[in-house]
């Protein structure tokens, strides 16, 4: 078997988004004047971050007017009640409450801290909340198309955000949005090492493309928002963020 051979690279020089930006074409001029060329079957790994801000999630705290609900579960958790109140607009239900806990499972059927709302690394923070994309996977085959008009290369994209999980410490990648490659990876039918059928083996191939982009894009001030990686192999059809949700009937958890 020859081996395999993954690149990942921090596209450097995206500018800070602004609401209305063409983003896709941002990102190929900063590919460009780095001096690289996008190739068919490349995977652009995207913060989810620099989508909400071309798409104008950005929300001013000063409009927002918190109902009951998000004013009883804020003295909870000791949260601003304006952000509350977005959390539960942005969910569906809510999943955990504890102090400076607000867990909830989004509309678009994950669960996660405070419905994706962030307020980190966006300008006037202290007084305006971010909010995911209104439809990840949208937004990637439309960064998807508008990529391949620019370029002619027909790329993955993969819309990247940061989960925490109940039972590991730590934050990792997850794909929220995804076009153009496979995002679950059914093993199952297929054959181990030794010839064994293998029968529950699901890959997650989505979050491991964002999990591997977050191995260098970073969080902070010298945070990387797109990442081209580069070498995956064609494994499968191609799926949606949404196909990575765990249907209700098949939770044990919840």
């Amino acid at each position: 078997m020859s081996d395999r051979r993954v690149t990942l690279w921090s596209v450097p020089g995206i500018p800070l988004i602004q609401a209305g930006d063409d983003l896709a074409e941002l990102i190929v001029d900063a590919v460009q004047r780095a001096g690289e060329h996008l190739h068919t079957n490349d995977v652009l790994v995207i913060s989810s971050k620099i989508v909400s801000k071309s798409e104008g999630r950005m929300v001013d705290l000063q409009t927002v007017a918190p109902s009951e609900e998000a004013q009883a579960l804020a003295e909870k958790t000791g949260k601003d009640p304006r952000i509350v109140e977005l959390v539960l607009r942005e969910s569906s239900s809510v999943s955990r409450v504890a102090p400076n806990v607000l867990v909830t499972t989004h509309r678009l059927g994950f669960t996660s801290a405070n419905s994706g709302i962030d307020q980190s690394n966006i300008e006037h923070g202290d007084t305006h909340a971010l909010l995911l994309p209104v439809d990840p996977d949208r937004s990637a085959a439309a960064l998807r198309d508008r990529i391949e008009s620019l370029t002619g290369a027909l790329c993955g994209v993969v819309i990247s955000d940061s989960h925490g999980r109940p039972f590991r410490v730590g934050n990792i990648g997850v794909a929220i949005g995804a076009a153009g490659v496979t995002t679950v990876l059914d093993l199952r039918g297929s054959e181990d090492l030794y010839g064994r059928t293998l029968r529950v083996t699901v890959s997650g191939y989505g979050d491991l493309l964002a999990s591997a982009a977050h191995l260098i894009c970073g969080e902070g001030a010298d945070g990387f928002p797109v990442v081209l990686v580069r070498g995956i192999p064609s494994v499968g059809p191609y799926g949606t963020a949404a196909d990575l949700n765990r249907q209700p009937q098949h939770d044990l958890y919840r």
